[in-house]
């Protein structure tokens, strides 16, 4: 039984990061909240506390007569009330006043003698319960206590403030909904351009890729997703429209080569034709078998290249050496009346890492292409010029043929594409460069088009220069006037 894939949930970009920001910023903001409270609690006791003292001085100073007695005025009761309510204290306070003796002379709320020492200790210095706290300010006159007066209030009052905790609660609930609410509007501004984008990434997997998403928005990443998607879903309408048609063209080639053979073979064997006229037609159906087998093992090369069972050797190369070679041995096959090669390459060594044999059909497949670009008639003249720029060794194959037409020259690399003039010309499947160039690119190289008009193309092999070759430059080369068969190397 084959292994169990574990599917993820799916959720919109939209609650995903809505959700989870909102959980960060509730935490975020409770530790910071529970740090001001700590904070706010420590601030407002010690606040308190000095209110209390100087709400506690000015009782002492309204006690204290002009002759120095201890004396209550009438309306103490009302200034301490005015007092409490002005600062914000009167909430579990009792002012206390005690004579020197430790009588007590006035309180508010008003309490005896007895609730008094109830609430504090002997000495009249501390509360008796903990949740309480004394400030007690002396009444002093000519340098002689008259008594004191003890403010006792509880704990609870003086760090807890329902005003500044329901700011705090305010507060700490508005920032917790803007920081929400910003990010919800900006992945709502988000999710809007991706879930179009996801739409159309459904349509063109369906095989419709005739979208426009017509979002247009400031933000620069957005705009450069949404234009290189259009970009893309053009592109793959034209490579499915290219596909259907190469594959057609594919179709076309191989089978017109099997009907040419079928015909003549039968002509032949029905005696339509005898004597030398059917052994001309035994010699077209040879011909068309050839032509035939070429474009099967195109397409068997292409395939295993593109499967990975080609192998490709990474060895040693003198560059120059082997291209010599190559073109000697090229050269022995066609008639030299209606071809002619020129070289210019470098006379010391110019290694390279690679395989020979690719190499080798790479350059096969240049020269055939520009033998193939001759037009009827003509002297094909081919230039091959050899030199070395920013680390790379650059072979350039030029031929005086017809050309690539400039509309079709971004597309001579793609597998099964034929340009209209070779369409007509030669017969084959579009293989060629394709192949080539992914030979080159397995040995870290590159070909590239160049140059191409109606007075002839260059193609340009390029090759990494081995760091144990020395540059030499294009202008040092010695360029060869003709093609020397003589003075070529037979072995490389």
């Amino acid at each position: 039984m084959g292994k169990r894939v574990k599917r993820t949930r799916s959720t919109s970009l939209l609650s995903y990061w809505t959700i989870r920001y909102f959980i960060i910023l509730c935490i975020g903001f409770t530790i910071i909240a529970a740090a001001a409270i700590y904070w706010m609690r420590d601030a407002t006791m010690e606040s308190r506390l000095q209110t209390a003292g100087l709400l506690g001085q000015e009782v002492a100073d309204r006690v204290t007569s002009p002759e120095g007695q201890l004396t209550i005025p009438p309306k103490l009761d009302y200034i301490v009330k005015n007092r409490l309510f002005f600062f914000n204290i009167d909430e579990y306070i009792c002012v206390m006043i005690t004579d020197q003796k430790g009588d007590l002379k006035f309180s508010r709320p008003a309490m005896t003698e007895q609730q008094m020492h109830d609430k504090l200790t002997d000495d009249l210095s501390q509360p008796r319960d903990d949740r309480y706290v004394a400030i007690t300010t002396p009444i002093d006159s000519n340098n002689e206590q008259l008594g004191k007066v003890i403010i006792l209030q509880s704990k609870r009052a003086l760090t807890y403030s329902p005003q500044e905790m329901m700011v705090s609660i305010l507060l700490l609930t508005i920032l917790i909904l803007s920081g929400w609410l910003t990010l919800y509007l900006l992945s709502r501004k988000l999710a809007r351009p991706l879930s179009s984008v996801a739409d159309a990434a459904q349509q063109i997997r369906q095989g419709n890729y005739d979208v426009q998403l017509n979002i247009h928005t400031p933000e620069r990443e957005i705009q450069q997703l949404v234009s290189s998607f259009e970009d893309m879903a053009k592109r793959l309408k034209h490579l499915e429209e290219w596909r259907a048609l190469s594959l057609a063209g594919v179709t076309h080639e191989l089978k017109t080569p099997v009907t040419s053979i079928k015909g003549l073979v039968m002509a032949v064997r029905d005696e339509v034709v005898v004597q030398e006229e059917a052994q001309e037609f035994l010699d077209i159906a040879l011909k068309e078998s050839d032509r035939m087998e070429r474009m099967v093992a195109d397409l068997l090369d292409y395939n295993a290249f593109a499967s990975g069972s080609v192998e490709v050797r990474q060895d040693d190369i003198d560059l120059p050496v082997l291209i010599a070679e190559v073109i000697y041995q090229w050269n022995l096959l066609h008639d030299s009346t209606t071809v002619r090669v020129t070289t210019d390459l470098p006379p010391s060594s110019l290694y390279t890492v690679g395989d020979a044999l690719r190499i080798q059909q790479i350059m096969v497949n240049l020269l055939n292409n520009s033998l193939q670009a001759t037009a009827p008639g003509e002297t094909l003249d081919l230039h091959i010029r050899m030199y070395t720029e920013q680390q790379h060794i650059q072979i350039e194959v030029t031929d005086n043929g017809t050309g690539v037409a400039p509309e079709e020259q971004d597309y001579v690399f793609e597998r099964f594409y034929r340009g209209e003039h070779k369409k007509r010309a030669v017969r084959g499947l579009g293989l060629g460069l394709t192949y080539s160039q992914l030979l080159a690119r397995a040995q870290h190289g590159e070909i590239v088009l160049q140059h191409s008009s109606s007075t002839g193309t260059t193609f340009v092999l390029k090759m990494p220069l081995s760091s144990d070759t020395s540059p030499i430059q294009p202008a040092t080369y010695a360029a060869k006037p003709s093609f020397n068969m003589e003075a070529l190397p037979k072995k490389y």
